[in-house]
């Protein structure tokens, strides 16, 4: 049994979910009255401008409706609501690459986005149920934009800063896009690079919906300038008033389009609905983070991905928070950079993915030591399971061991946390999501709906509709049904299958395993990826590993793992792979030893710190790269890393 790690009391004061007795009676409620306990926290957080009347519609189902009748305003939630108290507090804090700073408070922010808001109308005809896609970096004017989007009740799909032309065609052409707001470019690692190019080349054919492109100055570089389709997002804000009324929305109007992009087909725009996204948004803030009054929230992630929608703008704003948005790399210019951020700032949450807590440990253990981060209170994981040793040194290092570690799992469909520790409340597992939220109802079931045998894995599955579902797959209800409601049922019905394996242990706390389509199938034995990845992590010499699968004459498929030392001076290849394997036998077993093993200077990431395992497959296949690498973070790592398995023996 692991270890449990119970929060610090003294590092928590008046939280909504002080403790597990709250954490169970809050569970018992919605069991008890499931619509009736959706209903008082609706009425409690949001600022209706007209209540619901009803509010669960189940007659369409898996295409739900919550709080029907009700009429609200995204930004207004955000926002306006907050002027009357919060006017002069700072609502967002931004630090460039290059170290320059700018402080919006809540009164700013909502000049800027009133601004915003009326060009959008007034100049380019925006107007309710428009779509208007966001390509830019991290700086405030994304968030500006997406909140100006929602005051006037267009639908915005942000697509993330580093996707190629054909990526961003793709996704304009989808949402049939009237406008694109994107920025001349920005800054990473010190230097310079382009955005607008990148629209210009996406733009050339297919985009007919596109009237105009609106151009925001970041980096000030040349770009081309097409007559009578672009436009200087300054030259025409300049012009507009700081009056703009928030467009009355009905609850399940769409407030954006998220696209994601799976290993085959046309990325799937994954819409949200205004009211059930925006609650649950700020629901979690307060319970998985214990976000207060006078809290300063850093999540480092980019708004082109769902965690900087929910846990950079929307989340933290709707609280009453304070959002630290970052524009640069966590170790630039050096792996002090985070720690010093932390303790100018006061950070009391800090949110970032396991493969960055894993690089900061490899290139600064020690780092922390130099900085007070005595602010800090919760410490937040995302995006992948965090492995063990990253988690330790997480807890002990960077939070001195007082801190509360939240392993949030989520996805883009789930519009906010759905298994996650509560901070002040949840004894934590290392390296495990633990518990169900109060009102989620996450289950581990067979394709049947039985319940999976503690210590087995099975199907990560949602089995109550909650309110920041998914609801539809834009212009695709089809396959909106079929991704998530076509594989697993209860009592008769399909319920929504999250895509994931996990596992129960004997104290109800769920551990998850990995995507259960990526698997290796050795001699018949279906393998995760994510728990061979874990048993590796665990030899002391090892800073990241990726594990794929590759042909195999006997077996059908073997195990070929990716290996990025912590340093230079580490073991040979035989010797090393050996140890691997000795752990592997250790945790697994025999069938899971690895067939080869490649030592490499790094894996290929994108930019938000998801390894490519795509790449690294056709790699060992020995087969052309056909996925784009311009996204990565560093887009030299593929032939580099191909030099190293085409040399293998």
């Amino acid at each position: 049994m692991s270890q449990l790690y119970y929060p610090n009391k003294n590092k928590f004061q008046n939280s909504p979910i002080p403790d597990m007795e709250s954490y169970r009676a809050l569970v018992a409620k919605f069991d008890k009255d499931f619509e009736g306990t959706w209903a008082e926290f609706a009425k409690e957080k949001i600022d209706w401008f007209k209540p619901f009347d009803r509010v669960l519609d189940e007659s369409e189902a898996p295409f739900y409706k919550w709080f029907s009748g009700g009429v609200m305003n995204v930004a207004h939630q955000c926002i306006d609501r907050h002027l009357a108290t919060k006017k002069n507090k700072a609502a967002i804090i931004f630090e460039g690459d290059n170290g320059d700073k700018r402080t919006l408070t809540y009164q700013e922010l909502a000049n800027e986005v009133n601004k915003t808001a009326n060009m959008f109308k007034n100049e380019f005809g925006i107007t309710k149920g428009d779509r208007v896609v966001i390509y830019m970096p991290m700086i405030p004017e994304a968030a500006i934009v997406m909140l100006a989007c929602a005051k006037i009740g267009a639908i915005h799909s942000v697509v993330f800063g580093g996707f190629s032309a054909e990526a961003l065609r793709d996704r304009v052409i989808d949402a049939q896009a009237k406008l694109v707001v994107t920025a001349d470019g920005a800054f990473r690692k010190g230097k310079p690079y382009m955005l607008k190019p990148v629209v210009d080349e996406a733009l050339k054919e297919g985009c007919d919906s596109v009237e105009k492109v609106c151009v925001i100055a970041r980096n000030n570089e040349d770009i081309n300038w097409v007559d009578g389709r672009d436009v200087s997002y300054e030259e025409l804000l300049a012009k507009q008033s700081l009056v703009c009324e928030a467009e009355p929305m009905e609850s399940e109007d769409p407030l954006f389009l998220l696209y994601t992009s799976g290993s085959t087909g046309k990325p799937k725009g994954v819409q949200h609905s205004s009211a059930g996204y925006i609650l649950w948004a700020q629901m979690t803030m307060e319970w998985v983070f214990d976000i207060k009054d006078n809290d300063t929230f850093w999540c480092t992630a980019d708004v082109g991905w769902i965690t900087g929608h929910t846990y950079i703008v929307y989340g933290p704003l709707a609280a009453g928070a304070t959002t630290v948005m970052f524009e640069g790399v966590p170790t630039y210019p050096d792996a002090g950079r985070c720690w010093r951020m932390v303790e100018e700032y006061k950070i009391n949450q800090f949110y970032t993915a396991p493969t960055a807590i894993r690089l900061l440990h490899k290139m600064g253990e020690d780092e922390p030591k130099k900085y007070d981060l005595s602010s800090l209170r919760v410490l937040g994981t995302v995006g992948e399971p965090i492995d063990p040793a990253a988690w330790k040194w997480y807890y002990e290092v960077v939070g001195n061991s007082e801190c509360s570690i939240v392993d949030t799992y989520w996805q883009t469909e789930t519009g906010g946390h759905v298994i996650s520790p509560i901070a002040a409340a949840t004894p934590i597992k290392p390296a495990c999501a633990t518990l169900p939220l109060p009102g989620i109802y996450a289950e581990v079931i067979e394709e049947d709906g039985t319940p999976t045998p503690v210590g087995e894995k099975g199907y990560m599955c949602i089995t109550k509709p909650w309110p920041s579902m998914i609801r539809t797959i834009w212009g695709d209800p089809e396959r909106f049904k079929k991704s998530y409601f076509g594989d697993c049922k209860k009592d008769g019905k399909p319920v929504y299958f999250s895509g994931d394996g996990a596992m129960v242990d004997e104290d109800g706390y769920i551990t998850i395993t990995g995507r259960t389509d990526d698997v290796i199938n050795v001699s018949g034995h279906r393998l995760g990826t994510a728990e061979l990845e874990a048993a590796i992590k665990k030899h002391p010499d090892i800073a990241a590993v990726a594990v794929v699968g590759m042909p195999h004459d006997i077996k059908g498929e073997g195990i070929f793992a990716y290996i990025v030392p912590k340093s230079e001076d580490i073991a040979p290849k035989e010797e090393l792979q050996k140890a691997i394997n000795e752990l592997i036998k250790k945790e697994i077993g025999a069938i899971a030893l690895t067939d080869e093993i490649a030592i490499v200077p790094d894996l290929p990431k994108t930019r938000s710190g998801k390894i490519m395992r795509r790449i690294l497959r056709s790699i060992v296949k020995g087969e052309p790269i056909t996925q784009d690498t311009s996204t990565l973070e560093d887009p030299s790592i593929v032939p580099t890393i191909e030099g190293i398995v085409g040399k293998r023996a």
